[in-house]
């Protein structure tokens, strides 16, 4: 797809965007995933300093991830590691790296790497794509920043798994905006 097609409009990928669970190949190809991080890399960003990184993993790497989460935990039932790592056809591992010391706080280098994963999964869907952000054990995982040879100072944020929405979980129903009356005040 050309950089000036317009997929789906901003408020349509907002409405219809949901976690998917199940999902089915294909996932976007490594040049796909870096054309949509591109623009994903706009997103706020004070400083600019993009406190981030990706590793896509797929095929054989899926396993290496749950031969990392077994060796932690060798009572959890192999198949069990496997019916939850190998779900998708793509798991994209975030990785923050935050600049200790930097005038920009850790905490708005951690909301910059969220921010950029949202405009992320806002991007997938627009192409056609689903996606769900998996935390949980890969966050708190004692192997896997070994596994993934992540650096010293460097943590996972979790994984998008992605791909295409199964056909069999329906059509995305659009959400109806949300009454946020109680969250918003004006001081004049």
């Amino acid at each position: 797809m050309s950089q000036e097609e317009n997929p789906m409009d901003v408020f349509t990928a907002v409405l219809t965007r949901r976690s998917a669970k199940r999902l089915v190949g294909p996932a976007p190809g490594d040049e796909e995933f870096r054309y949509l991080l591109q623009t994903a890399a706009t997103a706020p960003d004070h400083g600019v300093l993009r406190p981030w990184r990706w590793i896509l993993v797929r095929g054989q790497g899926l396993h290496t991830v749950v031969d990392g989460l077994a060796e932690e935990d060798p009572a959890v039932p192999r198949q069990q590691l496997v019916d939850k790592v190998v779900r998708a056809p793509l798991k994209a591992m975030l990785v923050f790296r935050p600049r200790v010391g930097h005038r920009v706080p850790e905490w708005e280098q951690l909301a910059a790497a969220s921010a950029m994963t949202h405009a992320l999964l806002l991007l997938l869907h627009a192409r056609g794509y689903a996606a769900i952000w998996r935390t949980g054990r890969l966050c708190t995982s004692r192997t896997l920043p070994g596994t993934l040879g992540l650096a010293d100072g460097e943590r996972l944020l979790g994984a998008l798994d992605i791909g295409s929405p199964d056909p069999a979980s329906g059509p995305q129903r659009r959400r109806s905006p949300v009454d946020v009356t109680d969250h918003v005040a004006t001081l004049v």
